[in-house]
């Protein structure tokens, strides 16, 4: 709706804007995630940690993790989960590129940071085995977000927040 009240030279203007924007930006020919340029600056940056990758579903996903500002190594956006009803199968993703990516540099450990749907937990589990040959393969913990109750949260995020747990400091 607020579009629709603007000026038309302004609608104009964004519209613009976003045909420029898709013609600039592609994919990272290294960890596939959103680029301007042909290697993003993740990859490009000498101080990221190369030994450790974090595998993402979608760009969305390093982005919200960049956010933390905890993790400093490289990733790597599988542009997807595996979806069988979807039509998506491993050969839809970057999985390949990601094994290559991985058996070819010294990775010590991949951290899979992938959401833990049903199709997500079928992607954890299939890239895992591709990679335990490999490195070490770990996996985020899941588990309450903070402010949550006990009460409310249901039988398989209790269950998770269990395994995830840790000695305190």
């Amino acid at each position: 709706m607020h579009i629709l009240k603007r000026p038309e030279a302004e609608v104009e203007a964004l519209a613009q804007a976003l045909i420029e924007a898709k013609k600039q930006i592609g994919l990272c020919s290294v960890c596939f995630h959103l680029s301007a340029d042909p290697v993003c600056e993740i990859c490009r940056n000498p101080n990221r940690d190369d030994t450790s990758i974090c595998v993402v579903a979608d760009s969305r996903d390093l982005i919200a993790l960049e956010k933390t500002r905890e993790y400093k190594g490289k990733y790597h956006v599988l542009g997807g989960v595996i979806s069988p009803i979807d039509g998506i199968g491993p050969e839809q993703l970057t999985i390949q590129a990601l094994v290559r990516r991985v058996s070819q540099q010294k990775t010590q450990e991949v951290i899979l940071a992938i959401s833990p749907s049903i199709e997500g937990e079928t992607t954890t589990l299939y890239i895992g085995q591709l990679l335990k040959p490999f490195t070490k393969v770990t996996r985020i913990a899941f588990g309450l977000p903070v402010g949550g109750d006990l009460e409310y949260a249901d039988e398989v995020t209790l269950a998770r927040a269990l395994e995830g747990r840790r000695e305190l400091d």
